[in-house]
């Protein structure tokens, strides 16, 4: 699994888009697979847009979760995109 560079820009690769706003569940639609997000995996993917940072999306994060352990919320969210970009559902600039 690949591990991202905290200063890259993650953001969805081409063909794959996040499900409309209106949807009651938000849906990262990827060529011939679909993956349901809520909580913080909807958290990370509405934030991989190009112009956050990955350490950008774990320090916002770390504040929003802030009982947790802020190393866990970073191992978590690092391990979340790296998974993503193996899948080829990510890219980062």
């Amino acid at each position: 699994m690949s591990t991202p560079d905290l200063n890259s820009r993650p953001r969805l690769a081409p063909g794959c888009r996040l499900s409309e706003t209106s949807k009651p569940q938000r849906v990262l639609l990827m060529p011939e697979r679909a993956l349901r997000l809520n909580g913080p995996s909807l958290e990370i993917i509405e934030r991989c847009d190009g112009n956050h940072t990955v350490g950008q999306i774990v320090t916002e994060l770390q504040k929003r979760y802030s009982k947790a352990q802020p190393e866990k919320v970073e191992s978590d969210i690092l391990g979340y995109l790296g998974r993503l970009h193996d899948q080829r559902a990510l890219d980062f600039d």
